[in-house]
């Protein structure tokens, strides 16, 4: 049986599991917050991770790589190389040009931290590189990446509502707001695993917060 472990406030961790629910694939899952991360299970101690019958595998994207390989069924690439190949660019160009940048305004939207007024200007003027970029990648029809589900829409669903948020929080507009993110959002939380995703979200939110708050009390 494999395991998924980390915990769900994490937007990667419900990526992968997204993934494991859309493709029918058995799991269990284990609670795991940074700062406990065994290193021989992921070196730099981030999650998500999973344990399977022949070791442990980290970072997200690779997790998702070898879903696909060890279980075929229910497939959430196209099975044509080019295909496959622009289904995963979708996905990269979401993770690595969209949330990462977003990321760096997390601690002001999220956390109560600050960010400072030339990284937010360098990071508006990354974003709107990389929407104009996006724009031209996304298809929405009615997927993401076209007519069917695939892993570019695992990390649009678990990325986007946080560019969206932290952008209109700490830039004063949500980047995302010239593109249909809005109504394929809401079409894709019709689907039961996104409805599972969204609910472990809101539940693993409030324990990190509270688990952020007892830590500074202590």
């Amino acid at each position: 049986m494999l395991t998924l472990c980390g915990f769900a406030a994490s937007n990667y961790y419900l990526k992968v599991k997204l993934a494991l629910l859309e493709k029918g694939v058995a799991f269990d899952e284990r609670l795991v917050w940074v700062g406990s991360v065994d290193a021989a299970a992921s070196p730099l101690g981030k999650v998500p991770f999973i344990e399977t019958a022949q070791g442990p595998l980290c970072e997200s994207e690779i997790i998702l790589d070898y879903l696909e390989q060890a279980y075929p069924e229910h497939p959430l690439v196209p099975a044509d190389a080019y295909g496959a190949a622009k289904v995963r660019e979708l996905a990269r160009f979401i993770t690595l040009h969209l949330e990462l940048e977003a990321r760096k305004l997390y601690p002001q939207a999220f956390f109560g931290g600050t960010v400072s007024d030339a990284a937010k200007a360098k990071v508006a003027e990354q974003l709107k590189r990389s929407v104009a970029a996006f724009a031209r990648l996304a298809r929405f029809s009615p997927f993401i990446a076209g007519d069917r589900f695939t892993l570019a829409d695992c990390s649009a669903i678990c990325h986007l509502p946080l560019v969206s948020s932290a952008s209109r929080s700490v830039l004063g507009e949500d980047v995302l707001a010239d593109l249909p993110v809005r109504d394929y959002l809401k079409r894709m939380a019709e689907r039961p695993s996104v409805q599972t995703i969204s609910a472990d979200r809101k539940a693993g939110t409030a324990a990190m917060l509270e688990r952020m708050k007892a830590k500074s009390a202590g």
